[in-house]
């Protein structure tokens, strides 16, 4: 039985990625930390109104994460009272920190618009500048990379939170250079940095408001987590789903039409997809799955074939071909037949999972085999739900 090993080594793949993930993201932490010190100290000491305002809108973000980082560590606190988690004292958090930072970009365009008029430090403030226009544009490039690399979504947007910040930190730099040139443009430069820091903390707080309001999560995680559930072959499809965005993290609970009757396999196979759903999708910090019996008009068989119009093999994993039919489950008629050839019957390695997983994407309901083995391939069809038949 090669199974648990396999299972093991999924979820250890996982766990690593995981812990990748969360290096990258406590290293964008302390990156955005620096470059908000650097453009505030050197902005103070060049007289830049323009790059103390883009230290703060760098700041937007440390704040954000300090945010979660408390909401985390208040979300662990158990209370009998609160039988979800404390989950929205990170939303509360934000809320906050989003009030902060408008109140702050108020001050930066109050400033640029009604100040006196300030003469930077131009070759003091311009290579800084630079410096970290690049760094930002080059970690917010590497950071996209990465989630995509990894699968974490959270980690993308991070990214392209960057290369935002970049963005303003290029209209300190123009700034700047129109100061080499004559054109003293900085108390302009700060009025657009502030509208960057406008929209930095009004999206907190627009977050923070929808799930105070218990707003459902965006859609495209919310069907790739329908899409997900439904490629079970033991799922018919998924009749409704609730979800609602938890301080960061998702709670989701969902009715799904089943094609078993055996409230065992049912029950094994909504405990199974809950924990699956949290494991593929690490924002997700609760699920519930209920089964529903939903008869189907069709039935899938597999049937494991030595060739196209030949004998049926006695081994599973090893046969070199397969006839996938559907039948009408109301007058026993095949409404569809197709022969398919294994690709992965000369597998050197993991044979049985892989050829296993392969027939679980025809989402079959029952399996005809010749004598059973107790191999990977069974272990992988019964356990989600799939009838092996002997013949």
């Amino acid at each position: 039985m090669h199974k648990p090993n396999e299972s093991l080594k999924a979820k250890r793949l996982e766990i690593e990625q995981i812990g990748l993930a969360k290096q990258r993201a406590l290293l964008s932490i302390l990156v955005n930390l620096c470059l908000a010190l650097v453009k505030g100290y050197f902005g103070f000491r060049a007289n830049s109104r323009a790059l103390l305002s883009d230290a703060i809108h760098s700041a937007t973000d440390v704040v954000a994460s300090i945010a979660t980082f408390l909401g985390i560590w208040a979300a662990n606190k158990k209370h009998p009272a609160f039988p979800y988690g404390l989950y929205k004292a990170e939303t509360l958090a934000t809320l906050a920190s989003s009030i902060a930072i408008l109140v702050a970009g108020y001050e930066i365009a109050k400033g640029a618009i009604w100040g006196p008029e300030i003469h930077p430090n131009v070759r003091l403030a311009l290579p800084v500048t630079l410096f970290c226009f690049m760094a930002s544009l080059a970690f917010g490039l590497a950071q996209v990379q990465a989630g995509k690399r990894l699968g974490r979504p959270a980690l993308v947007a991070d990214g392209k939170d960057y290369l935002a910040d970049s963005l303003s930190t290029l209209v300190v730099l123009a700034g700047l250079l129109a100061n080499l040139l004559g054109y003293h443009l900085d108390r302009i430069a700060a009025m657009i940095v502030s509208i960057f820091v406008f929209r930095a903390g009004g999206a907190l707080m627009w977050s923070a408001l929808k799930e105070l309001l218990d707003a459902a999560i965006d859609r495209q995680t919310e069907r790739a987590i329908i899409q997900f559930v439904e490629s079970h072959p033991m799922i018919t499809r998924v009749k409704r789903v609730y979800s609602r965005g938890a301080g960061g993290r998702i709670i989701i609970d969902m009715d799904v039409a089943m094609k078993t009757v055996s409230h065992q396999v049912a029950d094994r196979v909504a405990d199974k997809l809950e924990e699956e759903i949290v494991v593929r999708y690490p924002q997700v910090v609760l699920a519930r799955v209920r089964p529903h019996f939903e008869p189907s008009e069709r039935l899938v068989r597999v049937t494991p074939m030595e060739e196209p119009k030949g004998h049926i093999s006695n081994h599973l994993a090893g046969a070199p071909w397969f006839r996938i039919e559907v039948i009408n489950t109301k007058n026993g008629e095949v409404i569809e037949r197709r022969l398919v050839e294994n690709p992965y019957k000369s597998a050197p390695k993991r044979k049985g999972f892989l050829v296993g997983k392969w027939l679980l994407s025809f989402k079959p309901d029952e399996v005809l085999v010749k004598t059973r083995h107790g191999g990977t391939a069974e272990a992988l069809l019964e356990e989600a739900g799939v009838i092996l038949k002997e013949i």
